[in-house]
């Protein structure tokens, strides 16, 4: 409609009922996700382009964010940024946000969430983000901040049915125990890490002790970081 959330809000009465809003109606009745209908979605500081083939960002991932803002306090800030399985690009481009002066990678291995990712990046943080295809092994180098939301659901584990219907399983779902993804990562993931750099790993909420044990065998440091609702939710990881 072209106007603003407050505005339709005071004056709904005085506006007319566009042509496509039964479809959109209908869409939603279906279960499909309101971030698909209305192709946007907020995380942190930004505003993020999102379709189907690309996980929707969480309120909840925010956690890695505020994880590295803690790590970083006090001391320069990240340089680079490394963003393993992008989706969105919502963590790297967020990251960028925070920082100014960063500039980061992203890998995914969906070219559905690459060409998505490259349209949120040329918009939100042009010529400082680089999107690319590829796994969790990373490019080779070492970053200041690791920022990574794999998949983590087990595969009989129940969902809502608009997340079972329309997003991506290849984004959810992560073995019976939901750690298969975090196995790869793990002994991946030291020398990705510089010197003084950090890892923010998201896991499920029972996941605490299970995907951290897998990061201390690998023989990295690892604290654990309670969301907003007191729910395990970021493993912050150093050499």
């Amino acid at each position: 409609m072209g106007i603003s959330r407050e505005r339709l809000l005071l004056s709904l009465a005085d506006q007319p009922v566009p042509a496509v809003f039964s479809e959109l109606v209908a869409r939603r009745a279906r279960h499909e996700p309101i971030a698909y209908i209305t192709g946007t979605r907020a995380f942190w500081t930004i505003d993020l382009d999102v379709a189907p083939g690309v996980l929707i960002p969480r309120p909840d991932s925010e956690t890695l964010i505020e994880a590295a803002v803690d790590h970083f306090s006090g001391r320069p800030g990240p340089r680079t940024i490394l963003d393993l399985g992008t989706g969105s690009g919502a963590l790297l481009l967020a990251a960028l946000d925070q920082w100014p002066d960063a500039t980061g990678v992203g890998i995914d291995a969906s070219q559905q969430a690459l060409d998505i990712a490259r349209r949120n990046a040329d918009r939100i943080a042009p010529g400082r983000a680089d999107i690319r295809a590829g796994g969790w092994a990373g490019t080779g180098d070492a970053f200041d901040l690791i920022l990574c939301n794999p998949p983590y659901v087990a595969t009989d584990e129940a969902v809502p049915e608009e997340v079972a219907r329309h997003e991506p399983a290849s984004a959810l779902y992560a073995g019976g125990d939901g750690l298969d993804d975090y196995w790869a990562i793990a002994p991946l993931l030291r020398q990705q890490i510089a010197p003084a750099g950090v890892a923010c790993v998201e896991i499920g909420a029972s996941q605490g002790e299970s995907a951290c044990a897998l990061f201390v065998a690998a023989g990295l440091r690892v604290a654990l970081r309670k969301d907003l609702a007191g729910r395990d939710r970021c493993l912050v990881i150093t050499p």
